[in-house]
C-alpha cells in the first residue's frame, strides 16, 4: 500500500507541474543534516546557549536513534523496491543510508520540534515549528524518497526524543555536577550502537542479473555518524561546561561578529579537515572520526576560542 502512494503521488506530481515539487523541494532541505548543523551551532553560539545545549543534546540523541533503527530494520528505498517509482529530480543524492525512519524528519523534529516541545515558547511559534517539521515530513514523501511510515515514526520518535531531552537537561540544571554520569551513559551507548553496526549482518539481495541491491556496510555509514556527533557533543559538552563557561548574553555586534567568524570556521572545518581526517583514517573509523571532529569543533573548540579572543573575565564556572 505504501508504495501504491507513493506512485499515486508521483502522477500527481507528474500531472501538476513543478511548482509544488519545486517548493518542497526547499522545505526538505529544512531536514538536511548540514543545514540542521548549522541552525544548531548559530543557537548555541550566538542565540542561546541553554537552548542551544538541548538541541545540541536532542540532535546527538535523535541521530542515534536514527541510525540504530535504520541498521536494524534494513528497509530497501523505495526505488529499490520498486522501479516504477521515480524521486523527484535530484533527491535521491541526499538519500543516503536505510530508508526506515526518515532521518530528514528526524533532523527537522530536532531542529524545529525541539522548540514545538517546550511549553515556554510562545503558542503561536510553536505551532509554526510543529508546521515546518510536518512540512518536511511531506516533502519527503512527495519527492518520492520515503515511505509514509518512515516519516511518521521518523516524526513521532524524532519528537519523543526531543521531550525526553526536555526532561533531561532540567535534571542536569538541578543536578550539575551530574553532567560526567549523562555523558558517560551517552558515550556508552554511542559505542554500543557503532558496535552493533558494524558487527551485525546485513540482507544480501541480488537482482536478477546477479548485482547485489543494497550493500549494508555503506547503508551503516549514518549510524557511524551519529555515534561520531552524539560522543563529540557529549565530550564537548562537558568539557564546556567544567572549563569554558562562555555566555551568549552579549550584545547583537558581538553575536554577529561571533556568527560570522564561527561558520566561516565551521565551513573551513567542514571542508578542509573533516576531509582530511576522513581520509586518513579507513572505512566506518574515518566516518566517526571526522564527525567526531566536526561536532567537537561546534560544542566545544569554537567556544573555547570565543572565550578567549573576547576577552571574557576569567573566573571559570560549572553552567546549568
Amino acid at each position: 500500500m505504501d508504495i501504491n502512494i507513493l506512485l499515486w503521488l508521483q502522477d500527481f506530481r507528474n500531472g501538476a507541474g513543478a511548482f509544488l515539487a519545486d517548493f518542497l523541494s526547499k522545505m526538505t532541505f529544512l531536514g538536511e543534516l548540514n543545514t540542521a548543523l548549522v541552525i544548531l551551532a548559530a543557537v548555541y553560539w550566538c542565540v542561546s546557549k541553554e537552548f542551544g545545549s538541548y538541541l545540541l543534546m536532542g540532535w546527538s540523541g535523535n541521530r542515534l536513534v536514527n541510525g540504530l533503527l535504520k541498521v536494524t530494520a534494513c528497509a530497501y528505498r523505495p526505488w529499490i523496491r520498486d522501479a516504477r517509482v521515480v524521486p523527484y529530480g535530484n533527491s535521491m543524492a541526499t538519500a543516503t543510508g536505510y530508508s526506515f525512519p526518515s532521518g530528514h524528519t528526524m533532523n527537522a523534529a530536532t531542529t524545529f520540534g525541539g522548540g514545538a516541545v517546550r511549553k515556554d515558547l510562545p503558542r503561536a511559534l510553536r505551532i509554526a515549528l510543529g508546521l515546518l517539521v510536518a512540512l518536511v515530513a511531506i516533502s519527503r514523501v512527495y519527492l518520492g524518497v520515503h515511505t509514509p511510515q518512515d516519516v511518521l515514526v521518523g516524526a513521532i520518535v524524532g519528537t519523543l526524543v526531543m521531550a525526553l531531552t526536555v526532561g533531561l537537561m532540567r535534571w542536569v540544571a538541578a543536578h550539575p555536577e551530574k553532567d560526567l554520569l549523562v555523558a558517560g551513559i551517552g558515550l556508552a551507548l554511542a559505542a554500543a550502537v557503532a558496535a552493533y553496526a558494524a558487527l551485525k549482518p546485513y540482507p544480501m539481495d541480488y537482482d536478477a542479473e546477479g548485482k547485489l541491491l543494497v550493500d549494508g556496510a555503506k547503508m551503516a555509514n549514518d549510524t557511524f555518524k551519529g555515534a561520531g556527533w552524539c560522543a563529540a557533543f557529549l565530550v564537548g559538552w562537558v568539557l564546556e561546561r567544567r572549563f569554558v563557561g562562555f555566555s551568549t548574553d552579549i550584545a547583537m555586534p558581538r553575536r554577529i561578529a561571533r556568527l560570522t567568524i564561527g561558520l566561516l570556521s565551521y565551513y573551513a572545518v567542514s571542508l578542509i579537515l573533516v576531509p582530511l581526517v576522513k581520509g586518513a583514517l579507513p572505512g566506518a573509523a574515518g566516518t566517526f572520526a571526522s564527525c567526531f571532529v566536526q561536532m567537537l569543533y561546534i560544542s566545544f573548540l569554537f567556544p573555547w576560542c570565543v572565550k578567549r579572543l573576547e576577552k571574557a573575565p576569567a573566573s571559570i564556572r560549572v553552567c546549568s
